[in-house]
């Protein structure tokens, strides 16, 4: 297994890790594995597209059928509100 040594934290960022760690139940470098984990696994590629391909993504193999348009530099409307 590699090892990695991070230098210069804070004191207030090793206590916040270490409670951190205890509301977890595990010890503070636990803690810090799963913390990179987690960041390393969201780089995914499926968080890249436009957001209607990602809606699509989403929400595929449950019944959405039509495609989503994208819409590029189109302005929003204001909303009236007539009295």
């Amino acid at each position: 297994m590699a090892q990695v040594i991070v230098r210069n934290l804070d004191n207030d960022l090793k206590d916040a890790l270490k409670r951190r760690a205890q509301r977890h139940g595990c010890s503070m470098e636990e803690e810090v594995r799963q913390i990179l984990r987690r960041a390393v696994n969201e780089e995914t590629p499926q968080t890249t597209g436009n957001l209607g391909s990602r809606i699509a993504q989403r929400f595929a193999g449950i019944g959405l059928e039509a495609s989503l348009p994208e819409l590029h530099g189109q302005g929003i409307e204001p909303m009236g509100f007539d009295r």
